[in-house]
């Protein structure tokens, strides 16, 4: 088989095919007594929930992916909390939405966006706190939890670490085929879901 290019891997990945076959490295090529095995990686298979914590807006996104096939947005959500309604009423509004979510659905993984930046020490202790609903509510059910900063996300989505939010949600909408605009929360959310399927190793 003749040798695959990044961007024809990358082609075979979004489309569900095999990677090529395993290529094995003579010892000769290394030294006298050592070999390498490269094996190829399994797309893959399963649904992840993706999240994009925020106190007031967190989005949520529920997608399959199944070997050959685009992966499918069965679900999105953004859990909208008035600014009105007290940190702990929203804390417990994430919890709720996300355990809804696990409950309802035979979920593998979740993937978390993680927080890098931040204005100030408030902001960081907000975010902190509805991160930490999140995952409360993913390991109270005894889902993995995997988180990505928004520069691998973007990277492993549009193919570009400095991409912006509108790319993001346009390349977001275009691999999955999907009719409707997509909240700007739940657009993010999917888009940790696919950098998570896309980069994951088994």
């Amino acid at each position: 088989m003749a040798r695959m290019n990044v961007r024809q891997m990358w082609a075979a990945k979004l489309a569900g095919r095999a990677m090529p076959a395993a290529i094995a490295i003579p010892r000769n090529a290394l030294s006298d007594d050592l070999s390498v095995e490269i094996r190829p990686r399994l797309p893959f298979s399963g649904r992840v929930l993706g999240i994009d914590p925020s106190l007031r807006g967190t989005g949520l996104a529920l997608i399959e992916f199944v070997a050959g096939r685009a992966p499918c947005l069965l679900r999105c959500q953004t859990v909208h909390v008035a600014s009105r309604h007290a940190m702990p009423v929203a804390l417990a509004e994430i919890h709720r939405a996300v355990s809804q979510f696990l409950d309802d659905t035979d979920v593998r993984h979740v993937a978390l966006e993680q927080t890098i930046y931040v204005q100030n020490i408030r902001t960081a202790q907000i975010l902190g706190a509805a991160r930490g609903a999140a995952i409360a509510a993913a390991a109270l059910c005894d889902r993995p939890v995997f988180e990505y900063p928004p520069l691998r996300v973007k990277q492993a989505v549009v193919g570009a670490g400095r991409a912006s939010k509108e790319q993001l949600a346009r390349t977001v909408m275009a691999l999955l085929g999907h009719g409707r605009t997509l909240a700007p929360d739940e657009a993010d959310a999917a888009g940790v879901a696919l950098c998570h399927a896309f980069t994951w190793r088994e």
